[in-house]
Formats: structure tokens, C-alpha cells, sequence
């Protein structure tokens, strides 16, 4: 077990105001893996005082000497791989083959692009229109608070460009997945960024991320959840108008059009459903199918599914580990029931955990489901597909952005051409052409109940800058 007793202010390790323990389980087993301290408002305030300390200093810093100090970071994440990804695995129950590829892979390569694309910005000098300088400035303190999903590399995506800009951070990740937050600060402890700089605290949202959100030295709130949340966060940020980038939830649709190979599509498309057991905001969780291929498709994405390999994190055979704790698996559930009880047709899977202990679901996919039904509108985040027929491509828009969210979307052809425009016509932040990986060097971010702004690579960097204008600083 890993018991982290004290939080990073100001360069060092302190103890917290509070004597509460926050308790990780492991949620394949139940087991207690490690313990953080759960403070409070005074932690907060201990370390927002910090990181306005270290500002200037670090705002005046050269580019390339915190450019440097990023790469430090990456390194070590590249070094520690495999012993961070069993951690991740162990507190939010990612398979261990998942978590060494993307759990931690993605945090290194934020650490990397958010460094590059600062050298791009440097490289590039000050902008001159006229008689006036354009300059940009670190925005400030910034608040960075994250999700359980992908522990790492949400922290990352936003404290990697943050640092990069010249800004302050004071972290308050999950508390469900805490751990691999403090291996991070060790190392950036080790890299050696000045004191202040970055700061972790740790404990339940409604207490100390509320408070963070609130505090008057914050200059920036960046955080990933949910849209309920996000709307909170929003909310209380109002009074004092600090900046908000919000990565909010999503309900993505998956286009297949008429001339795609469904034999060669629909194991891929299951798959952008089901990885990480589904618990991912940008999830392509509507498969959206001509009506005239729907049996075709329901076939050969029963298939699919069965081949999703349940079983412990461990065990780097499995493919669908269990959902981060027992009430994520229980809300899941319901929703799998909502679809049986609207009148989804069941496919495979339904609300029998395929494993007693632990918090599991089985890979689960719905048929007939249509624009109205729960499943098809709110955002389930597990291993829950549903497949919607359409009849003909304005159809299929429609059905598409139909949702209130829209953060991702995919669409599969024979013809590029073709799935770009229909890909143009869909209300969402990002779209997938046949399967495209993801990069990291371009934005991600939502339209509508999706979020505001931007991560990843240079359009995320540009979130933490405000914009100075010196009229007539040039002859």
C-alpha cells in the first residue's frame, strides 16, 4: 500500500491542515492500495499563496530554461512507465496493457508537445501590426482540477502548457485516483522547478476545488469533468471573471456510411466505445448505421464485444478491466436497464456483472435505440454501445447533433472525401476519419454542454496566455 501523508507547497513536502485520510481502493479487488491526506480550505490557500509567490519569478523566467525543466518531466514519466501505469491500474482498475500504452504514454507526450509548441511560439518573437507590439503574457495562477479516467494525462494536458507559458500551478486532482498526482510532483520536485511553482493538494472537490475555484489569486480555472460540474465550476468562478476552460462530457456519434467495410469498421468502432471500459469523455458510444446494413452491423458488433476479455487489470490479456468503484459500475447499470426498460433491443451483455467481486459491467450493446431514449442522450461513460439506424445522410446529421454535447465524433468511408464532408457537418469539436489515431498536437475541446476552449498541443499552450497590445512601441 502507498501511503502519501503530506501535499507539495511551495517546494516542499507538508503536512495538511487536516488530519483526514482519503483511502484508495482498488476496484477489481477491493482492496486498500493507498492512502492521501483530504484537506482543506487552509491547504488551498497555503498553496495559491505559494504559486502567487513564485509568479514573477517564474513568469521572467527564459522560455527555454522552463522548456528544459518540461523535458526533465518527460523523461522521468518515459523512465517510470511501466511502475505508473501499474499505479494507475491499481487505483481506477485500467488494464495494465492499456495503462502502459495511453494512461501514461499520453502524459508523456503532453509534457513533450506542450514543450515543443512553446519553442514554436519563442521561435517566433513578438508580433508587430503597425505601430503596436503584440506581446503575450502568462495569464497567472492557474487551477488545474481533474478526473479519475485518465489521472496522468489530464494532469498533464493542462499542467504541462501551463508551467510551458510561464504560469503558477496549484493541482487538486481526483480523489478516487489521487496516487499517480504525487508520483508527478515528484518529479518535478526532481527536475527541479523553482519552489512555488507547482503545487498539489489533495481531498474532495466540493470542499477544496470549490474553494479553489473561488479564491481571488487564481487567475485560471482549467478543468476536465462532468457537465454538471462544469456548470458549477462556472458558477462560482463568475464573481471575481476568472478565466474557465472546461473539458466537459460528451454522447459522440459514429457515422457509417453506405460504401464502408462494416467487417473491417465495426471491431475498430466498438473498440472507440469500449476503451478504458468506456470511461472516456470523447467515447464514440452512438454507432449510427444505414438501416439496410443494421443486421449485418449488429452482427458483427455482438462479435466484437464477446471479444472483450474480462478480467483483473493484472492480467495484460484483459481488455475490459472493471469501472473505477462501485458507484460508477452502479450508475452503468441503471442506465442499462433504462435502455431494456425504453425498448432497446439487448444485443449482448445487460445489468449481470460478469464478475462478482469488483466493479465490473459487461461489454453491453444496444440495438433499435433511438434519438429519444436515455442511452442515446445522456452520457453513460462505460461499456455501453448503441447502435441507431438512419436512412440516408441528412438523416444521420440529424441524428448526430441531435445531442446537447459535442466534443467527438467519427465518421467511416470508402471515399476520404466524402466522410471530411460529412465530418464538416457535424456540430462537434473533433471528428475521426476511418479510425485516425489520436494527435495530440491538435486542439480537443467541445462544442456546446461540451465545454469551453482548448488542450493539446499549440492551441491548448495559447489558453494560458493573455494578449498585451503596446500601441506605439514601434517606430
Amino acid at each position: 500500500m502507498i501511503d502519501r501523508t503530506k501535499i507539495y507547497i511551495g517546494g516542499e513536502w507538508v503536512a495538511s491542515t487536516s488530519e483526514a485520510v482519503t483511502e484508495v481502493f482498488n476496484p477489481a479487488s477491493g482492496e486498500l492500495v493507498g492512502r492521501t491526506p483530504s484537506g482543506g480550505a487552509d491547504d488551498v490557500d497555503r498553496a495559491v499563496a505559494a504559486a502567487r509567490a513564485a509568479f514573477e519569478g517564474w513568469a521572467a523566467t527564459p522560455a527555454a530554461e522552463r522548456i528544459a525543466l518540461l523535458d526533465k518531466v518527460r523523461d522521468g514519466l518515459r523512465a517510470r512507465n511501466e511502475e505508473i501505469a501499474d499505479l494507475i491500474s491499481d487505483e481506477m482498475g485500467s488494464p495494465r496493457s492499456f495503462a502502459r500504452l495511453s494512461q501514461v504514454g499520453l502524459g508523456v507526450k503532453n509534457f513533450d508537445f506542450a514543450a515543443r509548441a512553446m519553442e514554436e511560439i519563442a521561435a517566433e518573437g513578438e508580433e508587430e501590426i503597425g505601430p503596436t507590439l503584440v506581446i503575450r503574457e502568462p495569464i497567472g495562477v492557474v487551477a488545474a482540477i481533474t478526473p479519475w479516467n485518465f489521472p496522468l494525462h489530464q494532469i498533464s494536458a493542462k499542467v504541462a502548457p501551463a508551467l510551458a507559458a510561464g504560469c503558477t500551478v496549484v493541482l487538486k486532482a481526483s480523489e478516487v485516483a489521487p496516487l499517480s498526482a504525487f508520483v508527478l510532483a515528484d518529479l518535478i520536485e526532481e527536475a527541479g522547478f523553482p519552489a512555488g511553482v507547482f503545487n498539489l493538494v489533495s481531498g474532495p472537490g466540493r470542499t477544496l476545488g470549490e474553494h479553489l475555484v473561488q479564491h481571488p489569486d487564481v487567475d485560471m480555472v482549467s478543468f476536465t469533468g462532468s457537465t454538471g460540474a462544469g456548470r458549477r465550476i462556472a458558477q462560482l468562478a463568475a464573481p471575481t471573471l476568472k478565466k474557465v476552460a472546461l473539458e466537459l462530457g460528451g454522447k459522440s456519434a459514429n457515422i457509417v456510411l453506405d460504401d464502408a467495410d462494416l467487417a473491417a469498421v465495426i471491431p475498430t468502432a466498438v473498440k472507440q466505445c469500449y476503451a478504458n471500459s468506456g470511461q472516456a469523455c470523447a467515447s464514440l458510444s452512438r454507432l449510427l448505421v444505414p438501416r439496410a446494413m443494421l443486421p449485418e452491423a449488429e452482427r458483427l458488433a455482438t462479435e466484437a464485444a464477446g471479444s472483450w476479455t474480462v478480467g483483473s487489470p493484472a492480467d495484460l490479456s484483459t481488455k475490459l478491466g472493471p469501472l473505477a468503484s462501485e458507484s460508477q459500475q452502479q450508475s452503468v447499470l441503471t442506465y442499462i436497464k433504462s435502455g431494456i426498460d425504453e425498448g432497446a433491443r439487448l444485443l449482448i451483455g445487460g445489468t449481470t456483472p460478469p464478475i462478482e467481486t469488483g466493479a465490473y459491467v459487461p461489454a453491453t450493446v444496444f440495438s433499435d435505440v433511438t434519438p429519444e431514449m436515455t442511452i442515446a442522450r445522456e452520457e453513460i461513460f462505460g461499456p455501453v454501445l448503441a447502435i441507431m439506424p438512419y436512412d440516408d445522410e441528412d438523416d444521420a446529421i440529424r441524428i448526430a447533433n441531435a445531442a446537447e454535447y459535442g466534443l467527438s465524433g467519427g465518421v467511416w468511408s470508402a471515399d476520404r472525401d466524402r466522410a471530411v464532408a460529412i465530418a464538416r457537418r457535424m456540430r462537434t469539436g473533433q471528428v475521426v476519419i476511418n479510425g485516425e489515431p489520436l494527435n495530440l498536437r491538435a486542439p480537443f475541446g467541445g462544442y456546446r454542454q461540451s465545454g469551453l476552449g482548448r488542450e493539446y498541443g499549440r492551441y491548448g499552450l495559447e489558453e494560458f496566455f493573455e494578449i498585451k497590445s503596446l500601441q506605439g512601441a514601434q517606430s
